[in-house]
Order: structure tokens, then C-alpha cells, then sequence
């Protein structure tokens, strides 16, 4: 059971859970696969006088990319944004837990950034601004556009219900 199916209140259901794009943990599989592949070069073409010298740096970009990919694969299994019918839920952490969350009335703004690749690839980042300082970023997201129109429906949803 995630945390935000954990943490629903009396009647409060959830709406939509974002995904991370698929291009975010192609750059980690990357940032883990390059520098093997760099490695397998040296140690199979690299002339004898040289090797040793090379294989050690491409050793250490190796550790360099495995730490990568560790650090982005954890962040995306360990990160939770949903909407539910009252809020806006970002929970990251494992061992550590930190929550941002923002009533759906509060929620004054919600700016989409994409830039070229994201349109064309359907992925971008969220700001989501609520009253006084709040806000929330959530990057890499898939379909931000379809996020936005699922935090608007959901605060038009929670709007009826409060009349």
C-alpha cells in the first residue's frame, strides 16, 4: 500500500498518481551503460602502454555511473505525487520521509515547462503554487498537461462538493 493510499481521510478518494517518464531512467540506464561500454572498449582495444591508465579512469567513470544511476532509480521508486479529492500529495523518501502537501482550494496556479524534447516526448515540470508561499515542483513528469487538467477537474469536483 503506498503512502497516499495510506494517508486518505473519510471520504477522500484518489484522482490521478503521476508517473515519471520513461526518459528519465533511460538517461539513468545510460549513465550506467555508457561507462561499462567505455570500459569494455579500453580493456579490449586500448594499445598496452595506455591500458592501465585508461582502465583506471574508465573504472572511475564507472563507479561515477552506477552512483547516478542509483541516486535517480531510488529517487523515482521512492518518490509518490498523486491528487486526491482534497489535496495535492508529493511524498519522496525511504528511510527519511518528507511530504508536500496542498489543498486543493489553495491552489492558485499550476505553470507547465516543457521544453523541445518534452513536447515532442510528453513529459515536462509542474509548479503548483498555493496561497501564502506554498508551492510544490514536481519535474520529469509524464503527460504534465494531463496532470494539470486532472489537479483542475479535481478542484472543480471538490469545489461541488463543498456548495
Amino acid at each position: 500500500m503506498t503512502y497516499i493510499q495510506r494517508s486518505l481521510g473519510e471520504g477522500e478518494q484518489i484522482v490521478i498518481i503521476a508517473r515519471f517518464h520513461w526518459l528519465y531512467m533511460l538517461r539513468a540506464w545510460l549513465a550506467l551503460i555508457a561507462p561499462l561500454a567505455v570500459l569494455a572498449g579500453v580493456l579490449i582495444y586500448a594499445d598496452e602502454m595506455v591500458r592501465e591508465g585508461l582502465a583506471i579512469f574508465a573504472a572511475a567513470l564507472v563507479v561515477v555511473g552506477i552512483i547516478a544511476f542509483l541516486t535517480m532509480a531510488i529517487r523515482k521508486w521512492t518518490t509518490e505525487i498523486g491528487i486526491t479529492s482534497h489535496r495535492l500529495v508529493r511524498k519522496t523518501g525511504f528511510i527519511s520521509l518528507k511530504t508536500e502537501e496542498v489543498a486543493l482550494p489553495n491552489i492558485e496556479g499550476v505553470k507547465v515547462s516543457q521544453s523541445l524534447l518534452g513536447r515532442i516526448f510528453g513529459y515536462g515540470t509542474l509548479k503548483i503554487e498555493g496561497t501564502g508561499d506554498d508551492s510544490v515542483d514536481i519535474p520529469n513528469i509524464d503527460d504534465p498537461v494531463g496532470f494539470r487538467r486532472a489537479i483542475e477537474t479535481a478542484k472543480g469536483l471538490a469545489a461541488k462538493e463543498r456548495a
